[in-house]
């Protein structure tokens, strides 16, 4: 048995994209300047802590040096752990500094990013960690030369598979990030952001509809189920329907399609609009009344009470041939959406089963609609 001081052991906060950009760039500009290898640096976070680095390779020469950090993110499961970040520091002839992206950094190709379209990924606290630090140095030294600075990720264009980077318009790698320097562990800030870019980006290229699904196969479903809405407007909102829902209001989406499985959704129907599986059960009881409503027999509603999962509650009633329990589960699902924002955009939902077969569709946009 493990000890308790072992089961409550904090976990382990790592460092950003960003901020190992910006440690790497500083070890390449010291050693280009002292001509002499650099390999540990301390960095200033956003935050105010000075955190310090020690470089896993650096390649020194007279007129370039590329310092490479391995990033470590701490104990959270993110695409970036352990990725290789290179920064090369050369003299350029132009005065200033020249920042830009290299191998495996994405290209904003989109509006509706916090960088513009054409440039290298780096988003701007990052962009500003780095460009201080470097001025920073320079000032140090008295160096009045112009350098440019490169940031490459090696392996980025591979860990961007697993991000939403194609779909917000970010091509041929990942982006470099950060807002406080730190990576906290499993913290849900990171796709409470990445929802509200892809939202972002939608309404920049002309969207008035969003389409956001609770993951990945819903997605597929969507995708296929409306061949003329464009890429843009199809977001993966996983557990953040509430979030998602604020998002479209604050961004003036005429209309919000949500599309997902009877797990999740039949948490919106009980009013819970955060419905990751540590926030709220489904309340089986809830779903039992509502078969009960649907007229379905006593037996039902009890098999239902005593069901494991809401999908085996679905898959009864779907044996059983009914179909008013859904349209009852969705019509409270999406009023429940509707009132969560206080209205002003119409909202449909779609609820699928694990074979892609539609169980419910129901649309509502206030009181005329019931």
């Amino acid at each position: 048995m493990k000890k308790q001081t072992e089961e409550k052991k904090e976990l382990r906060h790592g460092y950003t994209t960003g901020t190992n950009s910006t440690a790497a760039t500083k070890a390449a500009l010291l050693s280009l300047i002292l001509q002499e290898q650099i390999v540990k640096v301390t960095v200033t976070l956003p935050i105010g802590d000075t955190v310090p680095f020690t470089m896993d390779k650096l390649l020194l020469g007279p007129k370039s040096v590329s310092a490479e950090i391995i990033k470590d993110a701490g104990d959270d499961p993110d695409a970036t752990h352990l990725a290789r970040i290179i920064s090369t520091v050369s003299w350029n002839d132009a005065p200033g500094i020249e920042l830009d992206g290299g191998t495996g950094v994405g290209r904003v190709t989109k509006p509706g990013l916090p960088v513009p379209v054409g440039e290298a990924a780096i988003n701007p606290v990052p962009r500003r960690m780095i460009l201080r630090a470097a001025q920073e140095i320079l000032d140090e030294y008295g160096i009045g030369r112009g350098i440019k600075i490169v940031i490459s990720v090696p392996d980025g264009e591979e860990i961007a598979k697993k991000t939403l980077n194609s779909r917000l318009g970010i091509i041929g790698g990942i982006s470099i990030l950060g807002t406080r320097g730190t990576v906290v562990p499993f913290s849900t800030a990171a796709f409470r952001a990445s929802i509200a870019q892809a939202i972002n980006v939608a309404k920049e290229n002309g969207c008035t509809e969003v389409v956001a699904c609770t993951g990945g196969r819903s997605e597929d479903f969507a995708i296929e189920f409306h061949p003329h809405i464009q890429e843009d407007a199809f977001i993966e909102m996983g557990d953040f329907i509430g979030f998602t829902m604020k998002q479209c209001k604050a961004r003036k989406m005429k209309k919000v399609t949500l599309v997902g499985m009877m797990g999740k959704f039949s948490k919106v129907a009980q009013g819970v609009m955060m419905v990751h599986s540590k926030s709220a059960p489904v309340d089986f009881n809830f779903l039992a009344d509502l078969v009960e409503q649907a007229g379905l027999s006593p037996e039902l509603v009890e098999e239902a009470r005593q069901a494991n999962t809401a999908s085996q509650v679905g898959d009864m009633v779907m044996a059983a041939g009914n179909t008013k329990f859904f349209t009852l589960l969705l019509q409270r699902i999406a009023k429940n959406c509707y009132e969560e924002v206080g209205g002003g955009l119409e909202v449909e939902v779609i609820v699928i089963s694990m074979k892609k077969e539609i169980l419910g569709r129901e649309t509502y946009c206030g009181e005329e609609s019931d």
